[in-house]
């Protein structure tokens, strides 16, 4: 008998959980990280042309060293810590990272190319903890570009659908080169029917520059962000990927360095992966006064930023400061949506929490419930 998929469900409930604790915990303070993306290792086994996050040479970060990463990034309060490189499939001692990142009450998170993934690599990756996994798929049969494809990659998809006890999204790209756009709609639907979340990502060239995009392949990115069917991803695209996908500028307030950090392959905390050398701090040195500092610093980069995951970061502080308007924009921007339209769920939470007389209490109470300190 097969025990994945009851496993599977019992795992979602317990990482629920912990997800509304990391966010219980961000609503509490703004100088708290509520993301960070970890680097073992910047060897790539892959050449993508329009990544200039890789090489194909470097040795992996000691163990020891990224552990003591790990655990520098607990001490200042940080709720996700993501892996990524390179490949971080080719660090030996990844299993053990994913480890340290849970005992450390944290959600752990990996981003690969799944070149490496087998069954028996999905296993380990299920005893160590690992809370997310996402790929991102470029094309539908490789080319010069790129061989992220979903032809060389969907037999692992298969596998991940079957045996992987964590959650698993699958991200469609545009732009960067990427020959035909179509194929990020083909890609997006393949991960919608294998039961994973479907997102979808504007690529930056291999500069990190954002490239406008043409009117079809605008709308595949929002065709995708509609399969998502997420509030939060599509809250996502509306606030910030139309604006990008139109060559028009955002207007926001970056949180990066402060709500969100990346912490290279020698141990210095940038901005993100597009603004290596902003500020360039080492971990170690890394204090609340930086954080609070980050906070305040306006990017001038902000307007054109592609870096979905500082986004996503930025909605966690529009959600805390102003819950009421943020939540009614969210749903209003649903298609065929409307402030009205709020699922029950979401407006009982909204009123024990936000709007209730003793909205001060209940929140007292969930605070003791999810143990935060």
């Amino acid at each position: 008998m097969n025990l994945t998929r009851p496993y599977r469900r019992v795992r979602g409930l317990e990482r629920r959980v912990r997800q509304a604790r990391m966010l219980a915990k961000a609503f509490r303070s703004p100088y708290s990280p509520v993301a960070a993306h970890l680097i073992p290792i910047r060897r790539c086994n892959l050449s993508c042309t329009y990544c200039n996050e890789y090489d194909d040479h470097s040795k992996p970060v000691s163990t020891e060293t990224v552990l003591r990463r790990v655990d520098l990034l607990a001490g200042l309060g940080t709720g996700i810590v993501t892996l990524s490189g390179g490949e971080p499939l080719l660090h030996p001692d990844l299993d053990r990272i994913i480890r340290r990142i849970r005992e450390q009450r944290m959600i752990a998170t990996l981003i690969t190319n799944a070149y490496l993934l087998s069954r028996e690599r999905i296993h380990r990756l299920n005893d160590a903890g690992l809370d997310h996994l996402q790929i991102s798929i470029d094309n539908v049969v490789p080319d010069e570009v790129s061989k992220k494809s979903l032809k060389l990659l969907d037999k692992k998809l298969q596998w991940l659908a079957s045996d992987a006890t964590f959650d698993v999204a699958l991200n469609a790209v545009v732009g960067g080169g990427i020959r035909d756009p179509e194929d990020a709609l083909t890609v997006a639907r393949r991960g919608r029917e294998l039961g994973f979340s479907a997102t979808v990502g504007i690529i930056h060239d291999h500069s990190g520059q954002l490239l406008p995009l043409e009117p079809r392949q605008r709308q595949i990115v929002e065709q995708i962000a509609g399969i998502g069917k997420s509030v939060f991803d599509y809250a996502n695209y509306s606030r910030f990927q139309r604006n990008l996908a139109e060559g028009k500028p955002n207007e926001w307030h970056c949180r990066a360095g402060a709500r969100y950090l990346y912490v290279c392959e020698d141990g210095l905390v940038h901005w993100c992966s597009q603004q290596r050398g902003h500020p360039g701090i080492p971990l170690e040195a890394y204090t609340r006064d930086d954080l609070e500092r980050q906070y305040r610093v306006s990017k001038s980069c902000a307007p054109f930023c592609t870096v979905g995951c500082v986004h996503r970061v930025a909605q966690v502080d529009e959600l805390r400061h102003d819950p009421m308007t943020t939540l009614a924009e969210w749903f209003a921007l649903m298609p065929g949506g409307g402030a009205g339209n709020m699922p029950m769920s979401v407006r009982a939470l909204t009123w024990v929490f936000v709007t209730s007389p003793h909205h001060q209490i209940f929140r007292r109470a969930a605070t003791r419930a999810l143990g935060i300190r």
